[in-house]
């Protein structure tokens, strides 16, 4: 398959070196699709030359998750690793660092029985957490980055041969990544300047709520008592600043979990654990989603807010203008870690101690609206169309986004 070597290292060394700055002496988890064992071996080698203690790889297979639909018994399904995810958090607690490359089939599940996968998901989810704790509280650095999957390519370019498509989707993720740039190091430094360029004019202005109107939309934000916005690179904890996406072009604060009201429409269809959830359509009263609706998916849609009582709330709210090269390419990558650098987005379910000011205790967060799940679930709600105001505690509105660009 015609996938640039050159461009393929180059983005290994831009994983290594910004998106997790992996420092000499720590040990690195890595997990990925076995499609993606080329780009793997690559991240290894240069991990290696960073200076890494031990890279421990842990790979999944497509094959091997639907044999599990195939074959397993019934209860298999409210069953996880506990044992693995138990000997990742102590990983963490080490400070190891964490990379996800994501490459899977969107639609692998796609013809599974939702309520199967929807339980499956859960149990992977609660076992998962004590690993999830030391990521979505920063404790360590850690990114997600990605490499284009034979079946993931023809999803995004259906009317291409195989090749031509894993092709198309491996200079997508190239261009996204930066690692067209003569010194992607240097362009990402920059790309980062101007993300926390944004973030600070936010938290200067301290509104109380956001409001986004456009068609389907009209949608009231109420933003955590001691938000702070972020966007781009952040110093996690362990005292090491890393990029936990690439690409991003997002900056991103917490909501209030009990402060979000009004409608609000889907502009992309959400790839979630192998189902492909289209037009998502919501109402929030009182911070939590009460009327939800999906022209595809939708059963899946309701399985995955119901996972838990915070589920139906948010924990992220992020701003992404149309103008972001993701956007201007046109591409639906079906694929989160992308599509939400596409436009603006709301996530589902656990919010980042990150986005506080103070450093406060879980207690605390949850005292000033941080919301608390087993999910944590982006899913894009901006285009050209839509407009962004922020509120201050009077409801007196300052203009943030005019039909998708910031004002």
């Amino acid at each position: 398959m015609a996938i640039d070597q050159a461009k393929l290292a180059k983005l290994a060394d831009v994983t290594v070196r910004v998106g997790l700055n992996l420092q000499a002496g720590q040990d690195l988890i890595l997990t990925a699709n076995t499609v993606a064992l080329p780009f793997v071996r690559q991240v290894v080698a240069a991990a290696y030359r960073a200076g890494a203690n031990v890279v421990t790889p842990i790979l999944s297979d497509d094959a091997i998750t639907l044999a599990r639909y195939e074959n397993a018994a019934d209860s298999s399904f409210d069953h996880a690793p506990n044992w693995l995810f138990d000997g990742m958090a102590q990983a963490y607690q080490g400070n190891a660092a964490r990379l996800a490359i994501a490459a899977e089939d969107p639609s692998l599940l796609s013809g599974q029985d939702p309520a199967k996968v929807a339980r499956a998901g859960k149990a992977q989810s609660m076992a998962y957490k004590p690993a999830q704790k030391h990521i979505v509280e920063f404790d360590i650095n850690w990114n997600i980055t990605a490499y284009p999957g034979t079946a993931w390519a023809k999803q995004v370019f259906p009317d291409l041969p195989e090749d031509e498509a894993v092709t198309a989707l491996a200079e997508a993720i190239f261009a996204a990544s930066r690692v067209n740039e003569p010194d992607p190091v240097a362009a990402w430094a920059a790309h980062n300047a101007l993300l926390q360029t944004k973030s600070a004019w936010l938290n200067d202005n301290r509104f109380h709520a956001l409001r986004f109107t456009g068609p389907g939309t009209d949608l009231t934000v109420g933003l955590a008592d001691g938000h702070e916005w972020a966007g781009g690179s952040a110093t996690a904890k362990n005292g090491i600043t890393c990029n936990a996406n690439i690409p991003t072009e997002e900056v991103f604060t917490t909501p209030h979990a009990l402060r979000v009201d009004g409608t609000v429409r889907a502009t992309k269809p959400l790839a979630h654990q192998g189902a492909v959830i289209e037009d998502i359509a919501v109402r929030f009263e009182g911070g939590k989603i009460v009327e939800a609706h999906a022209s595809k998916g939708e059963a899946a849609f309701i399985k995955l807010i119901d996972s838990d009582e915070g589920a139906r709330r948010l924990g992220e709210v992020a701003l992404v203008p149309h103008g972001s090269p993701i956007s201007q390419s046109g591409i639906l990558f079906y694929n989160t870690l992308f599509d939400e650098n596409a436009a603006c987005h709301i996530a589902l379910g656990q919010c980042y101690s990150k986005c506080f000011t103070g450093n406060p205790s879980a207690d605390e967060i949850t005292a000033q609206g941080g919301n608390s799940s087993i999910i944590h679930v982006d899913w894009m709600i901006g285009s050209a169309e839509i407009d962004i105001d922020g509120l201050d505690e009077n409801g007196n509105a300052t203009p943030v986004f005019r039909k998708g660009e910031w004002a």
